[in-house]
C-alpha cells in the first residue's frame, strides 16, 4: 500500500505543466464539492492554500496556463522550511466557487489563503494576486506581476520564482507580526524559527541580525536535533562575515562551520544549508568550493535568488565578472522587493564597474547606496567610477564615508588582508585598470 501511494504522488508532482482538454485528475478534483467542517487544529503557523488562479483571458483554452501557475506556486512555496501548503488536489476542490477566506481556512486548517487571476494575451502575461488572513479575512499582501517574454514557459517560471520568493519574505514576517500582537512568550522550536527568519530578512543591520542569530540559537536549544536550527545560525554567521557585523571572526567561522556541515551530513537535499556554506567558503577564500556549494543550492532551488547573487560575486572573484552579471540580474528579477535589495545592486554594480561599464556601474551602486547607507563596502566601491569619470569631489565624499564607518579599512593593503579574495590573482587582473585605478585616483593609499 505504501508503494502505491509513493508511485501515487509521483505520477501527481511529475504531472505536464500542460493538459490535454481531455478529462484530467484535475477537471476530477474540481468536480467534487469542498468539505467545509470546521477545522479545530491550524496544523502550522505558517499553513497556506493556493487556490486555483482564475483565467481572465479571452481564450478558454487558456485555462491550463492559469493552472500552470497555480501548481507551479504550490510546489515552491512547499520548499519553504517549516511550511504546510495544502496539495493542488485539494486545492482544485474550490476552483470556479465563491468560498469566503473564513470558511477555507476553518475547512483546511490553514492561517492564510492566496488567490489570484491570470490574463494572457499573445506573449504578454498579466498575474495579479492577493494574501488573505483566513481568520479575520483581511488582505495583508497584494502584487502585479507582468511578463513579456516570448518563451512563456520562461516566462511562467520566472512569475512563479517571483511569487514564490516574495511570499516568504511575507508569510514569515506576518507569522513573526502575529506572534508579537499575541504576546506569545512560551513558544517552541518552530515558532522560534520563523521569528529568526523574519528578522533575518530584514533590513540588515548589527542588532537584527543579534536578534535573529538569538531566535535560532534558542530554537536549536528546544530542539537540539534541528537541522532548521542549524541552518539558520550558520546562514546568519556567514552573512554577518561579509558584511563585517562579526566581533570574533576566526569563532563565527569554526561555529558556522560546525552548525553547517552537521545540518548537511543530515540532509544532503537543503538549499539554504548549500548557500550558507557557499558564502563561508568564499569567506575563507576557498573560491572553487564557494562555486560548487552556491551552484548546488541553486540546482536544489531555481528561486534561491540570494545564492545566484552569491554565485555572482565568486564568479566575479574568479574574475569572470561577464559571468557573474547574468546571474546577479536574475537574482534581482526573482526578488525586486528584497528589504535588503541594497547588496544586490552592489553586486551588480560591481561586476559591472570590474566589467568596464563604468558608467553603469556609478548607478548600480549609487542606488545600492540609497537602498542601505549603512554597508562601508557600498561607498568604497562607488568611489572607484565616481573618480574614473573624474567627479573627484564626489569620490572623495564616498571614501570619507566608507572611512566613517569603517576606520580600519583605510587602504588597499588593510582592505585585502581583511578580504583575502581581493587579492585573488584573477580577480586582480580584471579589477587592476577599473577598482583599485579609480580607488587610487580617488585618495584612496596603497599601504
Amino acid at each position: 500500500m505504501l508503494a502505491l501511494i509513493a508511485l501515487g504522488s509521483a505520477v501527481w508532482w511529475n504531472w505536464p505543466l500542460r493538459l490535454p482538454t481531455a478529462p484530467s485528475v484535475r477537471n476530477l478534483a474540481a468536480a467534487v464539492s469542498p468539505v467545509l467542517a470546521p477545522t479545530k487544529v491550524v496544523s502550522s503557523p505558517l499553513s497556506v492554500v493556493v487556490l486555483p488562479f482564475a483565467n481572465l483571458s479571452t481564450n478558454p483554452e487558456q485555462e491550463y496556463f492559469a493552472d500552470a501557475i497555480t501548481e507551479d506556486l504550490t510546489t515552491d512555496l512547499s520548499r519553504i522550511s517549516g511550511s504546510f501548503v495544502i496539495a493542488p488536489m485539494t486545492a482544485f476542490t474550490y476552483k470556479g466557487k465563491a468560498v469566503a477566506a473564513q470558511q477555507i481556512g476553518s475547512a483546511l486548517g490553514v492561517r492564510y489563503v492566496l488567490n489570484g487571476s491570470v490574463q494572457r494575451t499573445d506573449h504578454h502575461v498579466q498575474v495579479n494576486v492577493q494574501l488573505i488572513d483566513a481568520q479575520s479575512g483581511a488582505q495583508l499582501w497584494a502584487d502585479r506581476l507582468e511578463s513579456d517574454r516570448a518563451d512563456l514557459v520562461k516566462g511562467q517560471k520566472e512569475i512563479t520564482g517571483r511569487l514564490a520568493r516574495t511570499l516568504n519574505l511575507e508569510l514569515t514576517e506576518a507569522v513573526h507580526r502575529r506572534a508579537e500582537q499575541a504576546g506569545v512568550v512560551d513558544i517552541d522550536a518552530q515558532d522560534f524559527l520563523l521569528r529568526g527568519w523574519a528578522l533575518y530578512y530584514r533590513p540588515a543591520s548589527a542588532s537584527v541580525r543579534q536578534a535573529a542569530l538569538q531566535a535560532f540559537e534558542r530554537a536549536l536549544e528546544l530542539d537540539p536535533e534541528s537541522i532548521d536550527g542549524r541552518i539558520g545560525i550558520g546562514t546568519v554567521l556567514a552573512d554577518d562575515l561579509v558584511l563585517s557585523f562579526s566581533n570574533s571572526r576566526d569563532q563565527d567561522i569554526a561555529r558556522a562551520d560546525q552548525v553547517l556541515s552537521e545540518a548537511l551530513e543530515r540532509a544532503l537535499n537543503r538549499s539554504m544549508a548549500h548557500f550558507a556554506m557557499g558564502v563561508l567558503r568564499r569567506v575563507e577564500n576557498r573560491l572553487g568550493d564557494s562555486k560548487i556549494e552556491l551552484e548546488t543550492a541553486i540546482a536544489l532551488d531555481r528561486n534561491n535568488a540570494r545564492a545566484l547573487q552569491q554565485l555572482g560575486l565568486t564568479l566575479m572573484w574568479l574574475g569572470q565578472p561577464e559571468r557573474a552579471i547574468p546571474e546577479i540580474e536574475k537574482a534581482i528579477r526573482l526578488n525586486p522587493y528584497d528589504p535588503n535589495i541594497a547588496s544586490y545592486y552592489w553586486a551588480l554594480g560591481s561586476s559591472n564597474l570590474v566589467s568596464g561599464r563604468i558608467d553603469d556601474a556609478a548607478n548600480l551602486l549609487e542606488k545600492a547606496r540609497a537602498a542601505n547607507p549603512r554597508f562601508f563596502f557600498v561607498h568604497l566601491w562607488l568611489a572607484a567610477p565616481l573618480a574614473l569619470r573624474e567627479e573627484l569631489d564626489e569620490a572623495k565624499s564616498a571614501l570619507t564615508q566608507s572611512l566613517k564607518l569603517r576606520p580600519e579599512i583605510s587602504s588597499l593593503a588593510q582592505w585585502r588582508a581583511e578580504y583575502p579574495w581581493y587579492a585573488n590573482p584573477q580577480f586582480v587582473a580584471v579589477a587592476e585598470p577599473t577598482l583599485y585605478a579609480g580607488l587610487r585616483r580617488a585618495g584612496f593609499p596603497e599601504e
